[in-house]
C-alpha cells in the first residue's frame, strides 16, 4: 500500500518514518504542498492521502478526481475540520477524520503560560524594562489560587487546562452541554453567561462550527469584569477580533492571550518580518502589552506532532482495510 502526505513539515518526517518503520507493507511519501486543484493529481497512484492546511478544500473537481483514483478518504492530521466540504466529501464516498486530541497537554500547558504571563503583568513590565524603567506601579499580582478560571468548552484539551488550574488551587467553571464525569470536582458547570460575569479568566476551547463563529462579541465583554483576562486557543473566527480589540482599548477586561486570531491562517508559521501586516487587529493586539500572543502554536510539541501523524496514518490504514475510522467526521 502507498499513502501520500501532503504539506509535510520537517518537523513530521521522523514521526513518518517512526510509523513506516511499524508498519512495513506502507510506503508513505511526502511533498510539500497543499491539497489543491492543481496539485490533487500527485494523489493519482496512491491507496490514501493525509492533509494539513488553511487552505480550502472546496472545488468539487479535488473531490471528484479523488474519487476517480479510487481513493476512499480524506485524513486530516489536525483538529479543525471546517477546510473540508463535507458534502461534497460525501458525494464522492469520501470518509472525512481528523485528529480531535492529539495532545490535550499541549494546549493546556500553552494557555498556562498566557495566563501566567498576563497575571504577573509581565509583558508590562518588559515594555517598561526596555526604557530601563524598573519601577513596580501597577505590577501587583493576584496569586492563581485565589482566581476562578471559566472554561468554554470542556472538552479534552478544556478538561486537561481544568485540571492543570484545579491543581494549582484555583476555581475552576465551565460551560458545556456535555457534563463529564470523570472529572469529578475539578470545575463546576455552569451557563456562559455566569463564566462570563464571574470568571477571573475566561479561556476557549470550542470547535469552530456555525453556532461558535463569533460567539464572543462585544456583548460578551460587556460582560466581563475589568480585571479579567480572556485567552483564545481554540479558533480564530470564534471571536469578532475588532472587539476584542475595542474591549482592551476601552478597558472592559484587563489583557489577552491569543494563540489564533481571525485571518491568521494567512500570517502565522510564515515570515512577515519585511512585511507590511496584512491584519489590523493582529498588528493592534502586538503593539499592546497587556496581550500574550503566539502564533498558534498550542499544538505544537514533539509529543503532539508525532501523535497527530500517527493517528492519522492509522486511520487511513483502518479505512483503506476497509475498518471502521472512530475519528470520522460528517455533517
Amino acid at each position: 500500500m502507498k499513502f501520500l502526505l501532503y504539506h509535510a513539515r520537517e518537523d513530521e518526517l521522523v514521526a513518518v518514518k517512526d510509523w513506516m518503520k511499524a508498519h512495513p507493507d506502507v510506503q508513505v511519501d511526502t511533498n510539500d504542498v497543499p491539497l489543491t486543484e492543481e496539485t490533487v493529481e500527485l494523489a493519482k497512484g496512491y491507496d490514501g492521502i493525509v492533509i494539513q492546511q488553511h487552505i480550502p478544500v472546496d472545488s468539487p473537481k479535488i473531490y471528484q478526481r479523488l474519487h476517480e483514483f479510487g481513493i476512499k478518504q480524506l485524513t486530516l492530521r489536525i483538529t479543525g475540520y471546517e477546510i473540508v466540504d463535507l458534502k461534497l466529501a460525501a458525494e464522492n464516498q469520501l470518509v472525512v477524520t481528523n485528529v480531535p486530541a492529539y495532545s490535550p497537554r499541549s494546549v493546556s500547558e500553552l494557555v498556562l503560560a498566557h495566563v501566567m504571563r498576563l497575571v504577573r503583568h509581565l509583558g508590562i513590565a518588559q515594555a517598561r524594562e526596555a526604557h530601563h524603567d524598573f519601577t513596580w506601579d501597577g505590577l501587583e499580582a493576584n496569586e492563581i489560587h485565589n482566581l476562578t478560571i471559566g472554561i468554554i468548552g470542556a472538552g479534552k484539551i478544556g478538561s486537561a487546562v481544568a485540571r492543570i488550574f484545579k491543581a494549582l488551587g484555583a476555581t475552576v467553571i465551565a460551560a458545556d452541554p456535555i457534563h463529564r464525569p470523570e472529572l469529578g470536582d475539578t470545575l463546576t458547570y455552569t451557563d456562559h453567561e455566569t463564566v462570563y460575569k464571574t470568571a477571573d479568566i475566561v479561556t476557549m476551547h470550542t470547535p469552530l462550527t456555525a453556532e461558535t463563529h463569533h460567539m464572543i462579541d462585544k456583548h460578551v465583554f460587556d460582560m466581563m469584569k475589568p480585571s479579567a483576562f480572556f485567552i483564545n486557543a481554540s479558533r480564530g473566527p470564534v471571536v469578532v477580533a475588532d472587539d476584542l480589540v475595542a474591549a482592551l482599548e476601552n478597558g472592559d477586561i484587563a489583557g489577552a492571550g491569543i494563540d489564533t486570531i481571525e485571518g491568521d491562517s494567512q500570517i502565522f508559521s510564515q515570515d512577515w518580518s519585511n512585511k507590511q501586516l496584512d491584519n489590523p487587529p493582529l498588528a493592534k493586539l502586538l503593539t499592546m502589552p497587556n496581550v500574550s500572543v503566539s502564533p498558534h502554536v498550542g499544538f505544537y510539541t514533539d509529543a503532539a506532532v508525532a501523535n497527530m501523524v500517527e493517528i492519522a496514518l492509522d486511520d487511513v490504514l483502518t479505512i483503506v482495510k476497509g475498518g471502521t475510522s472512530r475519528h470520522q467526521v460528517t455533517e
